[in-house]
């Protein structure tokens, strides 16, 4: 979860500007905080690529750079996954991506708590500026989810009147997210040897946005359940004296 800030102090007025990325500016490689977040991650990303659901205008990342300009300094902070609805222009390889100068502000910015402070709570309006006033008051992204996946907790904010409240679940545990078409919620259960709680998808119906592996197994359990049907229906065609290799066609 990297953070790229330049060095300049600046007053506490807001003067909010969206500005290419300067040529000078080096956007940090830091490592993840945890090998959990980049499955959590890609897990998300993964059920949304299989069903279908990622169309090329859209843009999802993980600890990805969003940039903005405050009082002429330049921000970037790389939330844990996003996803944008609408960019103007396919890149293959983006470097970062400033909202309203290159598309859509995000719609949902997710963060995963870790052991180590990350910021993810912080209202600090003075430069630089904590990730939750960046996102509220900034960017100004409708959704903000902060996840524990040590613990399965799921907070989901959304943006009201200007600032984000806290939303409760539904009878599932579910949130829906209009802008997807989709609920998150919390999941229990193993994948890539991580046993614990993860993010996942359920459709609008509320069926579950499968991983790879779990269409796979669906698969094989749908040609198991086919071929005992099969063998039932020859075993019962010989109890009543029928060959069912010389069935008429």
């Amino acid at each position: 979860m990297a953070t790229q800030v330049s060095e300049r102090k600046s007053s506490t007025e807001l003067v909010i500007s969206w500005e290419p990325l300067p040529d000078d500016f080096q956007l940090e490689d830091e490592p993840v905080e945890n090998t959990g977040q980049p499955i959590l991650a890609g897990a998300l990303r993964e059920s949304l690529e299989i069903s279908g659901f990622i169309q090329p205008q859209m843009l999802i990342a993980a600890n990805f750079g969003l940039c903005a300009t405050l009082n002429g300094q330049f921000i970037a902070k790389a939330p844990d996954w996003l996803y944008v609805p609408n960019v103007n222009q396919i890149l293959a390889d983006r470097k970062s991506y400033t909202p309203h100068l290159e598309g859509d502000i995000p719609a949902v910015v997710m963060e995963f708590l870790s052991d180590t402070e990350g910021g993810e709570y912080s209202v600090k309006r003075t430069y630089p500026p904590g990730k939750w006033f960046f996102y509220e008051q900034i960017l100004q992204v409708p959704i903000y989810v902060i996840f524990e996946p040590n613990g399965g907790l799921l907070e989901f904010y959304q943006l009201e009147n200007g600032r984000y409240e806290l939303q409760l679940p539904d009878e599932n545990g579910r949130h829906w997210i209009a802008a997807m078409g989709l609920f998150l919620g919390t999941w229990q259960g193993t994948k890539e040897a991580r046993t614990g709680y993860w993010l996942r998808w359920w459709d609008a119906a509320g069926n579950l946005l499968l991983w790879a592996v779990e269409q796979i197994e669906q698969e094989r359990q749908r040609a198991e359940q086919e071929r005992q049907q099969k063998e039932k229906l020859i075993a019962y065609l010989q109890s009543q004296g029928i060959d069912p290799n010389n069935l008429p066609i």
